[in-house]
């Protein structure tokens, strides 16, 4: 009788090869659904479809955004529908005339977890909106004046694989500098858009919980990466100018 060890090493080795093959098949086509979650919610938020926004994230996920926390799918509600939509476009799901608001997300990089169901992103966006002249609203709304202006922004998100859907978990959006069309980045005041001061049930569209490390251009920090350098394995991490610290402590000061 034949010798089938052999053969049974070479089928041994062939199904090893073919659930390595699967497995870095099942990666590259999780990379590829959270970029279209991530590219679709830009396209949502463009036209500002804030119920189909919602209905990206998990039941407990969360937004970070602008110092503020908003938790669980009420907050996240409360952020985008309660929000975004009574000051932008008059509590209206949808684009309105005269109202810019676009989000291109781009350069994403998408890390799938080991387990499969859990996944970390960085990504950009370069947001360039407004408000034209004949569509302005009441006195009484900022947000509903003329005006027009650019903004740059970083996501640090985390994904969630729920019912074989992945969804935004923690949606972390930094914005990095604003500028207003017509002078620029170089004259930006250090509070272009104002904080939240205060928490909800105070503000009732306000976020749960205040975040206190927060920052905006003129000031100019690195966001930090969910992963290491991918030749070194080191943490990436930026030396802070001991100028801008100085800087930083006297106006603390006074």
């Amino acid at each position: 009788m034949a010798d089938a060890g052999p053969e049974t090493d070479r089928m041994a080795a062939l199904e090893a090869r073919i659930s390595e093959l699967d497995k870095r098949l099942e990666q590259r086509e999780s990379e590829l659904d959270i970029r279209k979650l991530q590219h679709l919610y830009g396209y949502l938020i463009d036209k500002c479809l804030y119920n189909e926004t919602v209905d990206l994230f998990t039941p407990d996920g969360e937004v970070r955004f602008f110092g503020g926390v908003w938790k669980g799918q009420e907050g996240v509600r409360r952020l985008y529908v309660e929000r975004f939509q009574t000051r932008f476009t008059y509590g209206n799901n949808g684009p309105i005339d005269g109202f810019l608001l676009d989000h291109p997300q781009l350069q994403d990089i998408i890390n799938v977890q080991p387990d499969g169901v859990t996944a970390f992103g960085r990504a950009r966006s370069m947001m360039q909106a407004g408000r034209h002249q004949d569509y302005t609203g009441g006195p009484d709304n900022p947000m509903l004046g003329k005006r027009q202006w650019w903004e740059g922004g970083i996501y640090e998100n985390t994904y969630k694989k729920v019912d074989g859907i992945w969804r935004i978990h923690v949606l972390n959006y930094m914005p990095q500098w604003h500028a207003d069309f017509e002078t620029g980045w170089a004259e930006t005041p250090p509070e272009y858009v104002p904080f939240p001061k205060v928490t909800w049930p105070t503000d009732p569209t306000g976020p749960d919980e205040l975040i206190t490390d927060h920052w905006l251009w003129p000031t100019h920090k690195l966001m930090p990466f969910h992963m290491p350098h991918p030749v070194t394995g080191e943490e990436i991490v930026a030396q802070r100018w001991q100028g801008d610290i100085d800087r930083e402590n006297a106006a603390k000061k006074g």
